[in-house]
């Protein structure tokens, strides 16, 4: 495996970190407390094609390849991980519609989310099934020439700002579980569709809520995929989302842990710099190693993806294991800046309460394990 980088994709990614660091990071404490992103700075993201790097020019995109993309989502997430979250959902939605979408209907939507112009998202989970997606209820009935969509969706990121959703919905019956469930490209603007919002821990500048809909009526050519396929075949794309994930995690760790070694080195006690205190380096030093052996993980599945190859086990391992490390790594950050690291004056609470989401969103510790013991019994059964 090779994951040099030509000078245009190095180029992209000093782009994206200085942007992350002159224009994201001083914002970071405002939009928790807003709650909201800033659609400027969106609009501004998408001009320097940081959506939907992967995705192919004549959409807006770069044309690059998925480990660019993840490179690019880590350079942004370190100074805000919430803000990240939204390339991840764009590249993963991205490369949905794109596959298969009905072209003349997502290309509209495909090029504004690339600019940065609409915010979407990911509708799956319902009150009754969350890890359990294939026991899906909000219903989708055929009428004519459109679905009508009625039904719950909850813990949706992004709820309460995305423009439109990739919409999982029940078009077979209950016993046909995971073949029975499609999935729908739906406006949010719709006066049917109402929504609520979470008091959350952490990823307040994110969101998460609820999105009802009421007979909710959807042209049938909104329809992704094949019906009673939707959710077979749209659920191959988070693999990709899944190591996506694991570097917009490892981000947050990489700056936490080089403000702590300089930190480290400038702080004196009993007449030393703390940097001559193994009490202190040992931890940080056994952060670096397993932060480097997960990032390379991210990498190796990305690169994978990139070659067609399998990497489903993979994109499990990154997903339970990157936001576990790297909240543990900021935790250790925090701890060495003592006091004042428990304070909001810096960023590591924070850091940590944002990070805690993600071992429950997108697939829990519990079901990415599920996934690896499986495959892995299937290769030695």
């Amino acid at each position: 495996m090779d994951f040099t980088m030509s000078d245009e994709q190095a180029h992209l990614v000093e782009v994206a970190r200085s942007f992350a660091r002159e224009r994201i990071a001083p914002y970071y404490r405002q939009r928790e407390v807003e709650g909201v992103f800033d659609r400027a700075t969106l609009l501004e993201m998408g001009r320097l094609g940081f959506f939907g790097v992967e995705l192919p020019e004549e959409l807006g995109g770069l044309g690059q390849d998925c480990l660019t993309a993840g490179l690019v989502i880590e350079a942004l997430s370190a100074d805000d991980y919430n803000l990240g979250y939204i390339p991840v959902t764009v590249s993963l939605i991205g490369q949905i519609l794109h596959r298969y979408g009905q072209p003349e209907i997502v290309r509209p939507w495909l090029q504004k989310m690339i600019a940065g112009e609409v915010i979407p998202c990911i509708a799956l989970t319902e009150p009754s099934a969350g890890s359990d997606a294939a026991g899906i209820t909000l219903k989708a009935v055929r009428d004519r020439d459109e679905y009508v969509l009625s039904g719950e969706k909850t813990s949706i990121s992004m709820a309460n700002q995305a423009d439109v959703a990739v919409v999982f919905a029940r078009t077979g019956t209950r016993e046909s579980k995971a073949r029975g469930v499609s999935a729908f490209l739906v406006p949010l603007d719709d006066p049917s569709v109402t929504r609520g919002t979470f008091d959350d821990h952490g990823g307040r500048s994110a969101g998460r809520g609820t999105l009802h809909f009421d007979g909710t009526r959807v042209p049938a050519d909104h329809l992704i995929g094949e019906e009673n396929a939707g959710f077979v075949q749209v659920m191959t794309g988070f693999d990709y989302s899944r190591a996506l994930i694991g570097l917009q995690s490892l981000g947050v760790a990489r700056k936490s842990l080089d403000e702590t070694w300089a930190y480290a080195g400038e702080r004196i006690t009993f007449g030393q710099p703390l940097t001559e205190r193994q009490g202190v380096t040992f931890p940080l030093a056994e952060a670096e190693t397993f932060y480097s052996g997960a990032r390379l993980l991210c990498l190796q599945t990305l690169w994978l993806k990139d070659r067609g190859l399998p990497h489903t086990t993979e994109a499990a391992m990154c997903k339970w294991w990157a936001p576990k490390l790297a909240h543990d790594i900021v935790l250790a950050c925090l701890l060495t800046h003592g006091h004042a690291g428990y304070s909001s004056e810096l960023p590591f609470e924070q850091r940590l309460r944002d990070l805690l989401g993600l071992q429950i969103g997108d697939g829990t510790a519990q079901i990415m394990k599920m996934v690896i013991a499986k495959r892995k019994t299937a290769q030695t059964g």
